[in-house]
């Protein structure tokens, strides 16, 4: 009887739907991830496009699962097997430092945290907005998907994954998570797409994500938000 390979030390959970257009840039960078004994999940949330054709190749295991970003990360997490989950936006890229780094984080749970963020795109001021977004994460101790969130397996479980709204998740498990420890920030940056500023224009998708935010700490519903935000984009 053959010996079960061992468990990797870092899984990176990536949730995608009709990424076809850019899946593979996201996942071929990943590949430098794998050499090194990561595992990559892809999770599908019901893409009509030729994502998981794509994506199957390029990971060692794709899975379908409820459309949603929470319900597609926590079926991730549930099939994976590495000591310290990550959890990878479809339009973001890792620094080359981040192997290294996850594997020594891994080392040590229960741990928790992000990388800082650049945005790539043309709009001059895309680098201030992520900027903001990094002194805001340090102040606050609270990480948005964008960075890259990382956390140990038993926290992740003894937090109870991300909860299960439909907007704002990563906001909500992050508060959940300080309450443990405090996140470890990562100076390395991330690149994030910047296709959102771009699209809805920079200041007003700026003023409409602290305007969810706000509503969220003065405990609007975020069902309502997440229609709130469908209407404004």
């Amino acid at each position: 009887m053959s010996e079960a390979a061992p468990a990797p030390a870092v899984s990176i959970i990536v949730p995608v739907l009709d990424e076809a257009a850019g899946i593979c840039a996201v996942l071929d960078a990943l590949q430098p991830f794998r050499a090194t004994g990561a595992e990559v999940i892809v999770v599908d949330g019901g893409s009509a496009d030729d994502t998981v054709a794509l994506a199957a190749p390029r990971c060692d295991r794709v899975i379908a699962a409820a459309r949603g970003r929470a319900t597609q990360m926590n079926a991730g997490a549930a099939v994976s097997r590495g000591a310290l989950l990550l959890f990878l936006h479809a339009d973001t890229l890792l620094p080359p430092e981040a192997p290294a780094l996850l594997r020594e984080l891994s080392a040590r749970p229960p741990v928790w945290g992000r990388f800082d963020v650049t945005l790539g795109g043309t709009h001059p001021l895309l680098r201030l907005v992520a900027t903001m977004m990094n002194w805001r994460s340090r102040l606050t101790a609270v990480a948005t998907g964008d960075q890259a969130i990382f956390v140990s397996r038993e926290l992740f479980a003894a937090c109870g994954g991300f909860p299960s709204l439909p907007l704002m998740e990563d906001i909500a498990l992050s508060k959940r998570l300080r309450r443990v420890r405090a996140p470890v920030c990562l100076a390395p940056r991330v690149e994030s797409s910047g296709r959102r500023w771009e699209r809805g224009g920079l200041w007003r998708t700026v003023g409409l994500m602290w305007g969810l935010r706000l509503g969220y700490f003065l405990g609007v519903d975020p069902i309502r938000l997440a229609r709130w935000y469908r209407h404004a984009r």
